[in-house]
């Protein structure tokens, strides 16, 4: 099979993933009793006259059957239509676009917080001096998992917003903030990502090629430098397009504990006034950004590793690519 029919095999699968995310959760929506959208507009708060709320239930079809919403709220969606907020008015798009930044900088800084904690324990875990802090340092992941995201936050800021005065609360936008954020962020993010490297590094310290360099006089850096990290990365390439989800879904946490102005506060003020049109956004582009990091991992793995084939098997329910070792 062809490399570059298994990348259009694998676009075609991410699209009908992406759309099926979709109509599940406007599904979802639809069917929660009572009506959320209406409700909404005739709110007395909201300011909006009879001919004004005519003009949004004839623009989002609700008047018109559950599939022909459905369709039209799909056929705008695909064209990046996202509509209107029933709070502030605005196109869903914009505000979006307004918190969307934040979110970005406190998730990329998070993963990258995660990846630097994952090596640093798999390579302690490793050649740490005395097997009592090797042993130590692999019990770390389970106890990074057990910790609850928003009990880590507060710690952080107590000890050093509070005691140590490293960071200002009113500035949760500052680089020192956002550091901290990010390390609230990463510590469970970091979690699965240290075992699958230590679970690595362990098979391939134990290969023939790994024995020969040590016997040849390489240092236990320079082996892991230069010969155990590469083929012990592939793992880790498809953990962290997994744990993008973790890092979209702890966002929301964190950006609440540290006052950030992003995309959790949107989905919390979506959720608070039932703004289903914000709230369904929100839900389908964490769906589509989820759906592209994996489909990039899933392109890169065979360029990384030469001894990844591919081929197509079939079932009864589908067809599907797999990445099998050659």
């Amino acid at each position: 099979m062809s490399y570059l029919r298994y990348a259009l095999l694998r676009v075609a699968q991410a699209l009908v993933v992406v759309l099926l995310a979709y109509v599940l959760t406007f599904l979802v929506i639809t069917v929660l009793p009572g009506d959320a959208v209406t409700n909404a507009l005739r709110d007395p708060q909201s300011g909006l006259s009879e001919q004004d709320i005519a003009k949004i239930v004839s623009y989002y079809g609700l008047d018109q059957p559950v599939l022909l919403q459905l369709w039209l709220s799909l056929s705008r969606f695909v064209v990046g239509q996202l509509g209107f907020s029933l709070q502030s008015n605005l196109p869903v798009t914009q505000v979006i676009a307004g918190s969307l930044p934040s979110t970005l900088v406190l998730a990329g800084s998070a993963l990258l917080v995660s990846i630097v904690f994952a090596v640093a324990i798999a390579y302690g875990s490793q050649y740490a001096p005395g097997a009592w802090l090797r042993n130590a340092l692999r019990s770390v992941p389970s106890f990074f998992l057990s910790v609850p995201n928003f009990v880590i936050g507060l710690v952080l800021i107590s000890w050093f917003a509070f005691q140590l005065h490293a960071f200002a609360v009113i500035e949760p936008d500052s680089p020192v903030a956002t550091f901290f954020a990010a390390v609230t962020l990463a510590i469970p993010v970091s979690a699965p990502l240290a075992e699958v490297l230590i679970a690595n590094l362990d098979h391939e310290s134990r290969q023939e090629y790994a024995i020969v360099a040590r016997s040849r006089g390489l240092s236990q850096a320079g082996l892991f430098a230069r010969h155990l990290v590469k083929p012990s990365l592939l793992p880790a390439v498809t953990m962290v397009a997994l744990v993008v989800g973790e890092l979209l879904g702890g966002s929301v946490i964190t950006e609440t504990i540290f006052g950030r102005d992003g995309i959790g506060v949107v989905v919390q003020k979506a959720v608070t006034t039932q703004d289903v049109p914000v709230l369904q956004a929100v839900v389908s582009l964490a769906a589509v950004v989820f759906v592209v990091v994996n489909l990039i991992a899933d392109l890169v793995s065979p360029l990384l590793d030469p001894r990844i084939s591919l081929r197509t098997t079939s079932t009864k329910a589908r067809t599907a690519t797999e990445l099998v070792p050659a």
